[in-house]
């Protein structure tokens, strides 16, 4: 079982990570800053790759809000070499900035024009002060993160000019989701607001990938401190408790090439060039592979004897809402990380994964819970059954148990955290 203080320790990590990556692209840049830290070495991928780029030790590429990383044991066979994969992705449901993102409101109010990314709960988007983030790209042609800060709100209808804002609440996702930023003359234009923080001239920016996240730092609460609230858990929580569980684990044993794959466009169903439908994680393993001399059926046997966990977040039961639960197949928040089941293969666990996802739960001491859904109650699906489907590497899916899923702000539990981290980081030593 694990200790509250190291929990905790962790879990203050974690916020510090969060933080840290209010887009897939900032997500992406801590992941590698904490890589190169780490001894890693970044790799280009408009380059031909070497030896070098699968010389004993850490590897990475990162395309837009994707990382790739992987670890090369000392000695590598390609006839019996395996690669040993966890897979999650770095973005989360929010208000993308539109290309022309001013909106003039009446009575003078400055608003973003703003579209809906992913399945975002769209209530849970008001009365909070948000951030815009994500990467610009300047008339030179070079890209540069930006984060705003707190600069903008989505502000709910008063009670007194709609008596029937609880019990019927509707959101138009065009007119009611437009967030404030400015007010009266003189407002600047949200170019300028996003030119200020990066730090550039207005006219010098060409194009953007920004989106909105939670400005609310995550916090530790509770009655007894084991419960964390945060924004973009979904899934930042299996991008850090990955990465610190590869920085974590001990030396590869021979022939196994431990991958970090962390993608982005999940929530909008991974068809892009750094989505779990995409070429990215193909391209690092084919290269890899060749860089060791394996053709093309050589790699293609490496598929064979691989293996992959999916980690992306688990639901928790409700405890207002228990009847949207299977009765017997539904985790608890703190109880440990949560193996997912779905008939209709909406993921990609099956007896032989689940069972080494098992082993490895017990090598590691940590309690282990399992999800199936209500059969009236569809559930959702992730980057497990993409790749499983893509590549034929043997998949299960994996993740902690959260509270308001897609919310902008989700509830966690302090102790997954660590149990989902010891559990990974045995599976990648088994």
């Amino acid at each position: 079982m694990t200790d509250a203080a190291p929990a905790a320790t962790l879990a203050r990590r974690f916020t510090d990570f969060i933080a840290a990556s209010p887009s897939s692209y900032h997500a992406a840049a801590e992941v590698a800053r904490r890589l190169d830290d780490a001894g890693y070495t970044h790799e280009d991928e408009k380059t031909p790759w070497t030896r070098a780029a699968v010389a004993p030790g850490g590897h990475y590429i990162v395309r837009g809000g994707a990382v790739i990383a992987w670890q090369v044991p000392e000695t590598v066979d390609p006839e019996t070499a395996v690669f040993r994969i966890i897979g999650s992705h770095t973005d989360s449901p929010g208000l993308k900035l539109k290309p022309r993102g001013d909106v003039t409101g009446p009575g003078g109010w400055a608003q973003a024009g703003v579209e809906i990314y992913g399945g975002a709960v769209l209530a849970s988007w008001l009365d909070r002060e948000l951030t815009l983030a994500g990467r610009i790209v300047l008339t030179d042609g070079t890209e540069r993160l930006v984060d705003t800060g707190p600069v903008l709100r989505v502000p709910h209808l008063a009670i007194h000019l709609d008596r029937t804002v609880n019990s019927e609440l509707t959101l138009d996702r065009q007119l009611h989701m437009q967030p404030l930023f400015a007010v009266g003359d003189g407002a600047p234009t949200i170019g300028e607001v996003i030119a200020d923080a990066a730090g550039v001239d207005v006219d010098d920016i060409l194009a953007h990938d920004l989106i909105t996240a939670d400005s609310q730092p995550g916090r530790i609460f509770g009655a007894q401190q084991d419960l964390l609230a945060a924004g973009r858990m979904d899934n930042l929580s299996s991008v850090f408790t990955s990465l610190e569980a590869l920085l974590g684990a001990s030396s590869p044993v021979h022939g196994h090439i431990r991958v970090l794959a962390a993608f982005d466009h999940e929530e909008v169903g991974s068809a892009t060039t750094s989505g779990a439908a995409g070429p990215v994680l193909e391209d690092v393993l084919v290269r890899v592979a060749a860089a060791f001399g394996a053709d093309s059926d050589a790699t293609r046997a490496m598929y064979a004897r691989s293996a992959c966990v999916s980690a992306d977040a688990a639901h928790s039961v409700h405890p207002n809402f228990a009847g949207k639960h299977d009765a017997v197949n539904r985790p608890v928040m703190n109880a440990g990380p949560v193996l997912k089941v779905n008939a209709n293969q909406r993921y990609a666990t099956d007896a032989t994964t689940a069972a080494e996802w098992r082993r490895a739960c017990r090598a590691a001491g940590v309690p282990d819970q399992v999800f199936a859904g209500n059969n009236d109650v569809p559930c959702g699906s992730t980057i497990g059954p993409i790749t499983a489907t893509r590549l034929g590497i043997s998949t299960v899916d994996v993740g902690i148990p959260l509270l308001s899923m897609h919310s902008a702000r989700e509830l966690a539990g302090v102790k997954d955290l660590a149990w989902f981290t010891a559990a990974l980081q045995a599976w990648w030593e088994l």
